[in-house]
Protein backbone atom coordinates (compact mmCIF):
# COMPACT_ATOMS: atom_id res chain seq x y z
CA UNK A 1 0.00 0.00 0.00
CA UNK A 2 1.07 3.73 -0.40
CA UNK A 3 1.01 5.02 2.92
CA UNK A 4 0.92 8.71 0.60
CA UNK A 5 -2.84 7.67 -0.43
CA UNK A 6 -5.70 8.09 2.21
CA UNK A 7 -7.74 5.83 -0.27
CA UNK A 8 -7.42 3.00 -2.25
CA UNK A 9 -9.79 1.24 -3.90
CA UNK A 10 -8.59 -2.27 -6.27
CA UNK A 11 -10.57 -3.74 -8.45
CA UNK A 12 -14.08 -2.90 -7.51
CA UNK A 13 -17.23 -4.22 -9.19
CA UNK A 14 -20.56 -3.21 -8.43
CA UNK A 15 -23.96 -5.22 -10.34
CA UNK A 16 -27.11 -3.71 -10.16
CA UNK A 17 -29.28 -7.55 -10.98
CA UNK A 18 -27.58 -7.38 -14.38
CA UNK A 19 -26.37 -4.26 -14.89
CA UNK A 20 -22.91 -3.58 -14.01
CA UNK A 21 -21.89 -0.02 -12.52
CA UNK A 22 -18.22 -0.40 -11.71
CA UNK A 23 -16.09 -2.63 -13.78
CA UNK A 24 -12.55 -3.87 -11.48
CA UNK A 25 -12.03 -0.19 -11.38
CA UNK A 26 -8.91 0.76 -9.04
CA UNK A 27 -8.92 4.60 -7.63
CA UNK A 28 -6.64 6.02 -4.66
CA UNK A 29 -6.59 9.29 -3.53
CA UNK A 30 -3.74 11.37 -1.57
CA UNK A 31 -3.70 12.88 1.66
CA UNK A 32 -3.83 16.66 1.15
CA UNK A 33 -4.80 16.77 -2.37
CA UNK A 34 -8.06 18.10 -4.23
CA UNK A 35 -9.16 14.69 -6.82
CA UNK A 36 -11.43 14.90 -9.34
CA UNK A 37 -13.77 11.88 -10.03
CA UNK A 38 -14.64 13.06 -13.69
CA UNK A 39 -17.43 11.02 -16.06
CA UNK A 40 -20.29 11.86 -17.97
CA UNK A 41 -24.00 10.63 -15.83
CA UNK A 42 -23.85 7.01 -16.03
CA UNK A 43 -20.11 6.75 -16.22
CA UNK A 44 -20.19 5.02 -12.25
CA UNK A 45 -18.05 7.75 -10.39
CA UNK A 46 -20.93 8.17 -7.88
CA UNK A 47 -21.49 4.46 -7.26
CA UNK A 48 -18.07 4.26 -6.42
CA UNK A 49 -18.16 7.17 -4.10
CA UNK A 50 -21.33 5.20 -2.24
CA UNK A 51 -19.43 2.01 -1.87
CA UNK A 52 -16.55 4.12 -0.46
CA UNK A 53 -19.21 6.36 2.13
CA UNK A 54 -21.10 3.06 2.96
CA UNK A 55 -24.32 3.36 0.80
CA UNK A 56 -23.74 0.64 -1.10
CA UNK A 57 -21.32 -2.37 -0.44
CA UNK A 58 -19.12 -3.54 -3.13
CA UNK A 59 -19.76 -7.32 -4.94
CA UNK A 60 -16.20 -7.82 -4.85
CA UNK A 61 -12.74 -5.63 -4.27
CA UNK A 62 -11.26 -4.06 -2.05
CA UNK A 63 -10.95 -0.53 -0.13
CA UNK A 64 -8.10 0.74 2.04
CA UNK A 65 -8.16 3.82 4.37
CA UNK A 66 -4.57 5.25 5.40
CA UNK A 67 -2.75 1.92 4.27
CA UNK A 68 -5.17 -0.51 6.40
CA UNK A 69 -7.87 -2.71 4.76
CA UNK A 70 -11.61 -1.50 5.88
CA UNK A 71 -14.80 -3.31 6.10
CA UNK A 72 -17.02 -0.65 5.14
CA UNK A 73 -21.07 -2.20 5.72
CA UNK A 74 -22.91 1.09 6.32
CA UNK A 75 -22.02 4.91 6.32
CA UNK A 76 -21.64 4.58 10.59
CA UNK A 77 -18.32 2.41 9.31
CA UNK A 78 -17.53 5.15 7.26
CA UNK A 79 -18.29 7.66 9.70
CA UNK A 80 -15.95 6.17 12.02
CA UNK A 81 -13.10 5.94 9.70
CA UNK A 82 -13.62 10.00 9.01
CA UNK A 83 -15.36 9.40 5.51
CA UNK A 84 -18.27 11.77 4.65
CA UNK A 85 -19.78 12.48 1.61
CA UNK A 86 -22.36 15.65 0.77
CA UNK A 87 -24.66 14.08 -1.86
CA UNK A 88 -26.35 15.47 -4.84
CA UNK A 89 -29.85 14.51 -3.98
CA UNK A 90 -29.57 16.24 -0.33
CA UNK A 91 -29.65 14.35 3.07
CA UNK A 92 -32.00 17.00 5.01
CA UNK A 93 -34.84 16.76 7.18
CA UNK A 94 -37.10 19.44 5.83
CA UNK A 95 -39.12 20.43 8.64
CA UNK A 96 -36.29 20.31 11.06
CA UNK A 97 -33.55 23.86 11.41
CA UNK A 98 -29.89 23.42 10.13
CA UNK A 99 -28.75 23.07 13.30
CA UNK A 100 -30.54 20.33 14.10
CA UNK A 101 -29.72 18.41 10.88
CA UNK A 102 -26.12 18.48 11.89
CA UNK A 103 -26.62 17.19 15.41
CA UNK A 104 -29.04 15.02 14.53
CA UNK A 105 -27.56 11.32 15.29
CA UNK A 106 -24.63 12.25 17.16
CA UNK A 107 -24.08 10.92 21.09
CA UNK A 108 -24.90 14.31 22.73
CA UNK A 109 -27.72 15.20 21.10
CA UNK A 110 -30.72 13.55 22.99
CA UNK A 111 -32.34 16.57 24.01
CA UNK A 112 -30.52 18.74 26.93
CA UNK A 113 -32.78 22.22 26.59
CA UNK A 114 -32.76 25.32 24.97
CA UNK A 115 -29.25 26.64 26.63
CA UNK A 116 -27.57 23.38 25.01
CA UNK A 117 -29.01 24.16 21.66
CA UNK A 118 -27.95 27.70 21.63
CA UNK A 119 -24.11 26.56 22.39
CA UNK A 120 -24.71 23.95 19.02
CA UNK A 121 -25.88 26.71 17.11
CA UNK A 122 -22.92 29.04 18.03
CA UNK A 123 -20.69 26.06 17.68
CA UNK A 124 -22.22 25.49 14.44
CA UNK A 125 -22.04 29.29 12.99
CA UNK A 126 -18.90 29.88 13.95
CA UNK A 127 -17.93 27.02 11.89
CA UNK A 128 -19.61 27.85 9.16
CA UNK A 129 -18.30 31.47 9.00
CA UNK A 130 -14.93 29.97 9.34
CA UNK A 131 -15.21 27.76 5.68
CA UNK A 132 -17.24 30.71 4.49
CA UNK A 133 -20.49 28.91 3.89
CA UNK A 134 -23.06 30.86 6.04
CA UNK A 135 -26.88 29.93 6.33
CA UNK A 136 -29.17 30.40 9.00
CA UNK A 137 -29.21 27.47 10.98
CA UNK A 138 -32.11 28.26 12.92
CA UNK A 139 -34.63 28.22 10.14
CA UNK A 140 -36.41 24.89 9.26
CA UNK A 141 -34.26 23.27 5.37
CA UNK A 142 -37.81 23.56 3.12
CA UNK A 143 -37.48 27.46 3.81
CA UNK A 144 -33.20 27.35 2.98
CA UNK A 145 -32.71 27.81 -1.33
CA UNK A 146 -30.87 24.15 -2.80
CA UNK A 147 -27.41 26.41 -2.34
CA UNK A 148 -28.35 27.21 1.26
CA UNK A 149 -28.90 23.10 2.02
CA UNK A 150 -26.06 22.15 0.49
CA UNK A 151 -23.95 24.26 2.46
CA UNK A 152 -25.51 22.64 5.48
CA UNK A 153 -24.51 19.54 4.38
CA UNK A 154 -21.07 20.59 3.85
CA UNK A 155 -20.80 22.02 7.03
CA UNK A 156 -22.31 18.90 8.71
CA UNK A 157 -19.54 16.69 7.28
CA UNK A 158 -17.03 19.35 8.54
CA UNK A 159 -18.69 19.19 11.62
CA UNK A 160 -18.59 15.59 12.14
CA UNK A 161 -14.96 15.66 11.84
CA UNK A 162 -14.01 13.84 8.68
CA UNK A 163 -10.99 14.12 6.97
CA UNK A 164 -11.82 12.42 3.41
CA UNK A 165 -14.46 14.69 2.00
CA UNK A 166 -16.16 13.67 -1.24
CA UNK A 167 -18.83 15.73 -2.81
CA UNK A 168 -21.08 14.80 -5.37
CA UNK A 169 -21.58 17.42 -7.99
CA UNK A 170 -21.32 19.77 -5.86
CA UNK A 171 -21.41 23.05 -8.19
CA UNK A 172 -24.30 22.15 -9.79
CA UNK A 173 -27.07 24.20 -7.84
CA UNK A 174 -24.43 27.25 -7.42
CA UNK A 175 -24.53 30.37 -8.48
CA UNK A 176 -20.40 31.69 -10.23
CA UNK A 177 -20.39 33.45 -6.90
CA UNK A 178 -20.63 30.82 -4.48
CA UNK A 179 -18.79 28.17 -6.64
CA UNK A 180 -15.38 30.66 -6.26
CA UNK A 181 -16.63 30.79 -2.51
CA UNK A 182 -16.72 26.81 -2.38
CA UNK A 183 -13.47 26.61 -4.12
CA UNK A 184 -12.22 28.86 -1.73
CA UNK A 185 -13.23 26.46 1.22
CA UNK A 186 -11.86 22.81 -0.98
CA UNK A 187 -8.48 24.86 -0.79
CA UNK A 188 -8.91 25.15 2.89
CA UNK A 189 -9.80 21.48 3.70
CA UNK A 190 -6.50 20.60 1.36
CA UNK A 191 -4.80 23.38 4.09
CA UNK A 192 -5.47 21.28 6.60
CA UNK A 193 -4.26 18.07 5.16
CA UNK A 194 -8.25 16.93 4.23
CA UNK A 195 -8.96 14.53 1.09
CA UNK A 196 -11.57 16.20 -1.45
CA UNK A 197 -12.83 14.05 -3.86
CA UNK A 198 -15.30 15.96 -5.92
CA UNK A 199 -17.01 13.95 -8.42
CA UNK A 200 -18.36 15.91 -11.65
CA UNK A 201 -18.40 16.36 -15.18
CA UNK A 202 -17.50 20.08 -15.56
CA UNK A 203 -14.27 20.62 -17.37
CA UNK A 204 -13.28 24.16 -16.51
CA UNK A 205 -13.93 23.67 -12.55
CA UNK A 206 -11.82 20.75 -12.56
CA UNK A 207 -9.08 22.58 -14.18
CA UNK A 208 -9.67 25.57 -11.69
CA UNK A 209 -9.54 23.13 -8.88
CA UNK A 210 -8.21 19.85 -8.82
CA UNK A 211 -4.29 18.38 -8.25
CA UNK A 212 -5.03 14.92 -10.03
CA UNK A 213 -8.16 13.57 -12.24
CA UNK A 214 -9.64 10.58 -12.53
CA UNK A 215 -11.91 9.63 -15.44
CA UNK A 216 -14.15 7.13 -15.89
CA UNK A 217 -16.72 5.85 -18.83
CA UNK A 218 -19.12 3.60 -18.92
CA UNK A 219 -18.49 2.08 -15.42
CA UNK A 220 -14.38 1.99 -15.83
CA UNK A 221 -11.68 3.93 -14.97
CA UNK A 222 -9.90 5.04 -17.97
CA UNK A 223 -7.00 7.33 -16.67
CA UNK A 224 -5.62 9.57 -13.79
CA UNK A 225 -3.56 12.12 -14.91
CA UNK A 226 -2.55 15.21 -13.35
CA UNK A 227 -3.75 18.46 -13.85
CA UNK A 228 -0.42 19.97 -15.17
CA UNK A 229 -0.34 17.22 -17.81
CA UNK A 230 -3.67 17.60 -19.48
CA UNK A 231 -6.75 20.22 -20.84
CA UNK A 232 -10.04 20.68 -21.32
CA UNK A 233 -9.95 19.14 -24.97
CA UNK A 234 -8.01 15.46 -24.08
CA UNK A 235 -10.63 15.20 -20.84
CA UNK A 236 -13.68 15.63 -22.93
CA UNK A 237 -12.05 13.25 -25.25
CA UNK A 238 -11.84 10.73 -22.11
CA UNK A 239 -15.06 11.29 -20.58
CA UNK A 240 -17.70 10.85 -23.74
CA UNK A 241 -15.33 9.24 -26.18
CA UNK A 242 -14.71 12.26 -28.44
CA UNK A 243 -14.25 15.98 -28.27
CA UNK A 244 -16.83 18.20 -26.94
CA UNK A 245 -16.95 22.35 -27.11
CA UNK A 246 -16.82 23.53 -24.35
CA UNK A 247 -19.19 26.85 -25.58
CA UNK A 248 -22.28 25.98 -27.79
CA UNK A 249 -23.24 28.57 -30.08
CA UNK A 250 -26.35 30.70 -29.96
CA UNK A 251 -29.17 29.66 -32.46
CA UNK A 252 -31.69 32.39 -32.96
CA UNK A 253 -34.81 31.39 -33.82
CA UNK A 254 -35.74 31.53 -37.52
CA UNK A 255 -38.70 34.27 -37.82
CA UNK A 256 -40.46 36.51 -35.48
CA UNK A 257 -42.16 35.01 -32.44
CA UNK A 258 -45.94 35.23 -32.26
CA UNK A 259 -48.81 36.52 -29.97
CA UNK A 260 -48.36 36.95 -26.09
CA UNK A 261 -48.68 33.96 -24.34
CA UNK A 262 -47.72 34.87 -20.65
CA UNK A 263 -48.70 38.23 -19.30
CA UNK A 264 -47.75 39.27 -15.86
CA UNK A 265 -49.10 41.88 -14.22
CA UNK A 266 -48.24 43.72 -10.95
CA UNK A 267 -47.80 40.10 -9.17
CA UNK A 268 -46.78 39.99 -5.55
CA UNK A 269 -46.18 36.74 -4.14
CA UNK A 270 -44.81 35.90 -0.52
CA UNK A 271 -42.12 33.33 0.13
CA UNK A 272 -42.51 30.98 2.62
CA UNK A 273 -41.06 32.51 5.51
CA UNK A 274 -43.11 35.16 5.67
CA UNK A 275 -41.22 37.95 3.20
CA UNK A 276 -41.83 39.41 -0.48
CA UNK A 277 -40.65 37.14 -3.42
CA UNK A 278 -42.24 38.93 -5.89
CA UNK A 279 -42.84 42.71 -5.95
CA UNK A 280 -45.08 44.32 -8.63
CA UNK A 281 -43.56 41.64 -11.42
CA UNK A 282 -43.91 41.95 -14.40
CA UNK A 283 -42.91 39.47 -17.48
CA UNK A 284 -44.34 38.55 -21.05
CA UNK A 285 -43.11 35.74 -22.94
CA UNK A 286 -44.65 35.56 -26.18
CA UNK A 287 -45.29 32.25 -28.21
CA UNK A 288 -42.32 30.58 -30.31
CA UNK A 289 -39.75 32.31 -28.14
CA UNK A 290 -37.37 31.50 -25.12
CA UNK A 291 -37.28 33.93 -22.33
CA UNK A 292 -33.83 33.21 -19.84
CA UNK A 293 -34.59 34.61 -16.63
CA UNK A 294 -31.48 35.53 -15.15
CA UNK A 295 -30.56 36.31 -10.99
CA UNK A 296 -28.54 35.39 -8.04
CA UNK A 297 -30.40 32.27 -5.96
CA UNK A 298 -33.43 33.88 -3.60
CA UNK A 299 -34.28 36.63 -5.83
CA UNK A 300 -37.46 35.39 -6.38
CA UNK A 301 -37.15 32.05 -9.25
CA UNK A 302 -38.71 29.40 -7.16
CA UNK A 303 -41.76 31.13 -6.93
CA UNK A 304 -42.52 32.37 -9.92
CA UNK A 305 -42.14 29.02 -11.51
CA UNK A 306 -44.17 27.64 -8.70
CA UNK A 307 -46.81 30.32 -9.16
CA UNK A 308 -46.86 29.44 -13.35
CA UNK A 309 -47.17 25.63 -12.25
CA UNK A 310 -50.03 26.14 -9.79
CA UNK A 311 -47.79 24.90 -6.71
CA UNK A 312 -47.94 28.39 -4.57
CA UNK A 313 -50.61 31.34 -4.99
CA UNK A 314 -50.24 35.01 -5.55
CA UNK A 315 -51.38 37.76 -3.41
CA UNK A 316 -52.48 40.21 -5.91
CA UNK A 317 -51.79 41.50 -9.51
CA UNK A 318 -52.65 39.21 -12.42
CA UNK A 319 -51.49 36.50 -14.50
CA UNK A 320 -53.18 36.30 -18.38
CA UNK A 321 -52.33 32.57 -20.30
CA UNK A 322 -53.10 32.76 -23.60
CA UNK A 323 -55.52 35.75 -23.24
CA UNK A 324 -57.75 33.47 -20.43
CA UNK A 325 -56.89 34.32 -16.51
CA UNK A 326 -54.76 31.64 -15.21
CA UNK A 327 -56.15 29.38 -11.88
CA UNK A 328 -54.33 31.15 -8.64
CA UNK A 329 -52.61 27.84 -6.75
CA UNK A 330 -54.19 25.37 -9.00
CA UNK A 331 -51.88 22.72 -10.37
CA UNK A 332 -54.54 21.16 -12.71
CA UNK A 333 -55.33 24.33 -14.06
CA UNK A 334 -52.06 24.95 -14.79
CA UNK A 335 -51.97 21.54 -16.66
CA UNK A 336 -55.09 21.96 -18.56
CA UNK A 337 -54.18 25.92 -19.86
CA UNK A 338 -50.79 23.77 -21.50
CA UNK A 339 -48.23 24.73 -18.95
CA UNK A 340 -45.70 22.18 -18.39
CA UNK A 341 -43.01 22.10 -15.35
CA UNK A 342 -39.47 21.24 -15.13
CA UNK A 343 -39.07 21.84 -11.31
CA UNK A 344 -35.46 23.15 -9.90
CA UNK A 345 -35.00 19.88 -7.83
CA UNK A 346 -36.36 16.67 -9.92
CA UNK A 347 -36.42 14.15 -7.03
CA UNK A 348 -38.02 16.47 -4.97
CA UNK A 349 -40.90 17.62 -6.77
CA UNK A 350 -40.49 16.06 -10.27
CA UNK A 351 -40.09 12.60 -9.68
CA UNK A 352 -41.78 10.18 -7.64
CA UNK A 353 -38.04 7.66 -6.69
CA UNK A 354 -39.75 4.95 -5.52
CA UNK A 355 -41.95 4.47 -8.75
CA UNK A 356 -41.29 3.15 -11.84
CA UNK A 357 -41.17 4.71 -15.01
CA UNK A 358 -44.35 3.61 -16.29
CA UNK A 359 -45.75 5.46 -13.48
CA UNK A 360 -43.82 8.81 -13.52
CA UNK A 361 -45.23 9.02 -17.06
CA UNK A 362 -48.87 8.38 -15.97
CA UNK A 363 -48.49 11.56 -13.25
CA UNK A 364 -50.46 14.18 -15.66
CA UNK A 365 -52.07 12.21 -18.11
CA UNK A 366 -53.61 8.66 -16.09
CA UNK A 367 -57.53 10.71 -16.65
CA UNK A 368 -56.72 10.73 -20.36
CA UNK A 369 -59.12 8.40 -22.10
CA UNK A 370 -55.90 6.91 -23.84
CA UNK A 371 -54.62 5.91 -20.62
CA UNK A 372 -57.36 4.69 -18.58
CA UNK A 373 -61.05 3.43 -19.18
CA UNK A 374 -63.74 3.95 -16.53
CA UNK A 375 -61.29 4.14 -13.65
CA UNK A 376 -58.95 1.21 -14.74
CA UNK A 377 -55.56 1.57 -16.28
CA UNK A 378 -54.91 0.52 -19.76
CA UNK A 379 -52.12 -1.40 -18.37
CA UNK A 380 -50.53 -2.99 -22.01
CA UNK A 381 -51.34 0.19 -23.93
CA UNK A 382 -49.56 2.40 -20.59
CA UNK A 383 -46.42 0.22 -21.35
CA UNK A 384 -46.34 0.02 -25.05
CA UNK A 385 -46.70 4.04 -24.65
CA UNK A 386 -44.11 4.42 -22.23
CA UNK A 387 -41.53 2.51 -24.06
CA UNK A 388 -42.27 4.54 -27.13
CA UNK A 389 -41.34 7.66 -24.74
CA UNK A 390 -38.34 6.10 -23.27
CA UNK A 391 -36.92 5.20 -26.99
CA UNK A 392 -37.80 8.53 -28.33
CA UNK A 393 -36.00 10.44 -25.25
CA UNK A 394 -33.09 8.15 -25.24
CA UNK A 395 -33.74 7.34 -21.46
CA UNK A 396 -31.48 4.38 -20.12
CA UNK A 397 -32.97 2.03 -18.21
CA UNK A 398 -32.86 -1.70 -17.51
CA UNK A 399 -36.91 -1.81 -17.66
CA UNK A 400 -39.83 -0.04 -17.31
CA UNK A 401 -40.41 -0.73 -13.76
CA UNK A 402 -37.07 -0.04 -12.25
CA UNK A 403 -37.51 2.57 -9.64
CA UNK A 404 -36.43 6.42 -11.03
CA UNK A 405 -34.53 6.68 -8.13
CA UNK A 406 -31.86 4.32 -9.15
CA UNK A 407 -31.25 5.98 -12.66
CA UNK A 408 -28.58 8.25 -12.94
CA UNK A 409 -29.45 12.31 -13.12
CA UNK A 410 -29.48 12.44 -16.99
CA UNK A 411 -31.91 9.88 -17.17
CA UNK A 412 -33.89 10.60 -14.93
CA UNK A 413 -34.11 14.63 -16.33
CA UNK A 414 -34.84 12.78 -19.69
CA UNK A 415 -37.74 11.09 -18.50
CA UNK A 416 -38.84 14.41 -16.86
CA UNK A 417 -39.06 16.18 -20.05
CA UNK A 418 -40.47 13.05 -21.87
CA UNK A 419 -43.53 13.54 -19.26
CA UNK A 420 -43.88 17.03 -19.74
CA UNK A 421 -43.43 17.62 -23.26
CA UNK A 422 -45.87 14.08 -24.30
CA UNK A 423 -48.61 16.65 -23.08
CA UNK A 424 -47.46 19.01 -25.59
CA UNK A 425 -47.47 22.23 -23.85
CA UNK A 426 -47.67 25.80 -25.11
CA UNK A 427 -45.41 26.86 -22.41
CA UNK A 428 -42.64 25.04 -20.58
CA UNK A 429 -41.53 26.52 -17.47
CA UNK A 430 -38.02 24.90 -17.20
CA UNK A 431 -35.89 25.67 -13.74
CA UNK A 432 -32.20 24.73 -13.77
CA UNK A 433 -32.83 22.28 -16.83
CA UNK A 434 -29.01 20.90 -16.74
CA UNK A 435 -28.37 20.77 -13.27
CA UNK A 436 -26.47 18.12 -12.76
CA UNK A 437 -25.90 16.68 -16.38
CA UNK A 438 -23.07 16.31 -18.04
CA UNK A 439 -21.90 17.50 -21.95
CA UNK A 440 -23.98 15.04 -23.98
CA UNK A 441 -26.97 15.46 -21.23
CA UNK A 442 -26.77 19.04 -21.42
CA UNK A 443 -26.65 19.00 -25.30
CA UNK A 444 -30.08 16.83 -25.53
CA UNK A 445 -31.88 18.94 -23.27
CA UNK A 446 -30.90 22.02 -25.14
CA UNK A 447 -31.72 20.53 -27.91
CA UNK A 448 -35.02 20.10 -26.79
CA UNK A 449 -35.66 23.46 -25.83
CA UNK A 450 -35.17 24.81 -29.13
CA UNK A 451 -37.35 22.24 -30.77
CA UNK A 452 -39.91 23.64 -28.34
CA UNK A 453 -39.31 27.26 -29.34
CA UNK A 454 -39.22 26.57 -33.23
CA UNK A 455 -42.46 24.39 -32.75
CA UNK A 456 -44.42 27.92 -31.59
CA UNK A 457 -44.45 26.93 -27.95
CA UNK A 458 -42.73 29.09 -25.70
CA UNK A 459 -40.04 28.79 -22.77
CA UNK A 460 -39.33 30.08 -19.42
CA UNK A 461 -35.98 29.31 -18.71
CA UNK A 462 -35.05 29.64 -14.95
CA UNK A 463 -31.39 29.40 -14.65
CA UNK A 464 -28.12 30.85 -12.79
CA UNK A 465 -25.92 29.75 -15.14
CA UNK A 466 -25.19 32.42 -17.43
CA UNK A 467 -23.99 31.08 -19.88
CA UNK A 468 -26.99 28.86 -20.93
CA UNK A 469 -28.95 31.13 -20.83
CA UNK A 470 -26.71 33.25 -23.23
CA UNK A 471 -26.10 30.20 -25.58
CA UNK A 472 -30.49 29.11 -25.44
CA UNK A 473 -32.27 32.60 -24.52
CA UNK A 474 -34.26 35.29 -27.35
CA UNK A 475 -35.17 37.53 -24.58
CA UNK A 476 -33.00 37.84 -21.63
CA UNK A 477 -34.38 39.52 -18.06
CA UNK A 478 -32.92 39.55 -14.61
CA UNK A 479 -34.96 39.42 -11.63
CA UNK A 480 -33.55 40.94 -8.47
CA UNK A 481 -35.01 41.99 -5.27
CA UNK A 482 -38.17 39.97 -6.64
CA UNK A 483 -38.70 42.49 -9.41
CA UNK A 484 -37.15 43.04 -12.91
CA UNK A 485 -34.02 44.57 -12.72
CA UNK A 486 -33.39 44.61 -16.70
CA UNK A 487 -34.34 43.14 -20.10
CA UNK A 488 -32.40 42.93 -22.81
CA UNK A 489 -32.47 40.97 -26.60
CA UNK A 490 -29.91 38.59 -26.87
CA UNK A 491 -28.69 40.16 -30.12
CA UNK A 492 -27.74 43.21 -27.73
CA UNK A 493 -27.04 41.14 -24.35
CA UNK A 494 -23.56 42.90 -22.82
CA UNK A 495 -22.49 40.75 -20.01
CA UNK A 496 -21.27 43.27 -17.91
CA UNK A 497 -24.51 45.42 -18.13
CA UNK A 498 -26.07 41.79 -17.27
CA UNK A 499 -23.85 41.02 -14.32
CA UNK A 500 -24.51 44.42 -12.84
CA UNK A 501 -28.40 43.88 -12.87
CA UNK A 502 -28.08 40.70 -11.25
CA UNK A 503 -26.48 42.62 -8.28
CA UNK A 504 -29.13 45.36 -7.88
CA UNK A 505 -26.60 47.88 -9.96
CA UNK A 506 -25.99 49.72 -13.23
CA UNK A 507 -23.26 50.72 -15.08
CA UNK A 508 -23.28 54.20 -14.40
CA UNK A 509 -24.43 53.66 -10.76
CA UNK A 510 -21.04 51.80 -10.66
CA UNK A 511 -18.75 54.74 -12.49
CA UNK A 512 -20.30 56.59 -9.92
CA UNK A 513 -18.93 54.91 -7.22
CA UNK A 514 -15.40 54.09 -8.83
Amino acid sequence: MNVANSVEMHQIVKLFGQVTANDRVDFSARTGEIHALLGENGAGKSTMMCMLSGVYRPTSGDIYIHGEQARIRGPKDAMKLGIGMVFQNFRLVQTLSAAENIVLGERSSYWRGGRWLKAKMEEIEALADRFGLPFPVDRPIWQLSVGEQQRVEIVKTLYRGANIIILDEPTSVLTPGEVEQLFFTLLHMKSEGKTVILTTHKLKEVMTVADRISVMRKGRMMHTLDKCDTDERELARLMVGKEALSETQHLPRQGKPGHTLLDVQGLEVMADHGRKALDRFDLAVRAGEIVGVAGVAGNGQRELAEVLSGLRIWKSGSIRFDGEPLANGSVRGAIEAGIAHVPENRMKSGLAGSLGVVDNLLVKSYAKASRSKLGWMRRSDNRSWSQALVEQFDVKTPDLDTPVRSLSGGNQQKLLFAREIDQNPKLMVAVHPTQGLDVGATEGVHRLLRELRDNDRSVLLISEDLDEIMRLADRIVVIYGGSIAGEVAREHADREQIGLWMAGMRRDEEEVDL
